[in-house]
């Protein structure tokens, strides 16, 4: 029994270690791949920025919350639910724009600008709106300014000065990125096993995949006149930040299914948007391929 119980805490704190890796190396990735002068080039339309904001921190948030009112769920899924709601940003969104045709700058900005919202805006949502939880807001600011803001910013000024260094270190990075988020799925999976085995045919991945589909016609439909544009905008709404999300759930939870409902939604949605986007750019390729013809 000792040695189990061992074992368990020894898998969680590799995955929470694992989960500090992966949000470092990803923000240090980030900044690596970009330049500031390329992040404002492509947040330009000033329309698209305000209504991607609205998407992302305004109606994916409410439709969290309508969810936890029409699904029933724990105190812990549902917390687990809202913060994936309020958590915008994907680092996996340029993956999954490129698979859908999308516009890959407005992704990389997007994916940066939503990222930055969200350090600033989970640690004054989160107390705000989970009432009955005893919240620090500075505790959630503090770890999402060490762990994403700081890196991001060293790394953009590294790309800025010296740029050779930081395409050298751009693919250790993205290694360290793949690998830490496949340690901390596999020891997450193996540790919250019997907790996810639990939640499987239960409400809680109806919830899920509602959610995610919603928050994808949500972006969609906000994403502009350009078919681009609003693929980016659909993929990068639904596909929330479980860097951030996680980050938060593993410092300041100590409730194993704020961090069930996390894995659920990042599985689940990772499925279904990988999916989502291979349609959709297999559907612009051949539109684009038919258009000489037409023409």
């Amino acid at each position: 029994m000792f040695e189990t119980v061992s074992f368990t805490v020894f898998l969680e704190t590799i995955g929470v270690l694992a989960v500090v890796i992966f949000v470092l190396s990803s923000m240090i990735g980030m900044g690596f791949s970009l330049t500031v002068r390329e992040i404002i080039e492509s947040l330009k339309n000033l329309r698209l920025v305000i209504l991607s904001l609205v998407a992302n921190f305004i109606l994916v948030p409410l439709l969290a919350l309508a969810l936890l009112f029409v699904f029933p769920l724990s105190e812990g899924l549902s917390i687990g639910l809202f913060v994936i709601g309020t958590a915008a940003g994907a680092p996996f969104l340029p993956k999954l724009a490129h698979a859908a045709k999308g516009n890959m700058a407005f992704a990389m900005g997007l994916m940066v600008l939503l990222m930055v919202v969200t350090i600033v805006y989970m640690p004054l949502v989160l107390p705000l709106m989970l009432t009955g939880v005893v919240i620090d807001p500075w505790a959630i600011a503090r770890s999402l300014i060490l762990l994403m803001l700081i890196p991001l910013a060293i790394a953009l000024f590294v790309r800025a000065r010296y740029e050779e260094v930081a395409r050298g270190l751009l693919p250790l990075m993205n290694q360290a990125a793949n690998l830490s988020m496949l340690t901390l799925i596999v020891a997450f999976f193996v540790v919250y096993f019997e907790d996810i085995g639990g939640v499987v045919g239960t409400t809680a991945v109806l919830a899920t995949i509602v959610f995610i589909l919603v928050s994808f016609v949500i972006g969609y439909l906000l994403g502009g006149p350009g078919g681009d544009t609003k693929r980016v905008l659909g993929v990068g709404t639904a596909q929330r930040n479980i860097s951030a999300a996680l980050a938060i759930a593993a410092l300041n939870f100590t409730d194993p299914d704020v961090m069930v409902m996390i894995l659920v939604v990042a599985l689940v949605g990772l499925i279904l948007l990988m999916i989502t986007g291979v349609e959709m750019g297999r559907h612009a390729g051949s539109t684009t391929g038919a258009s000489p013809e037409t023409e």
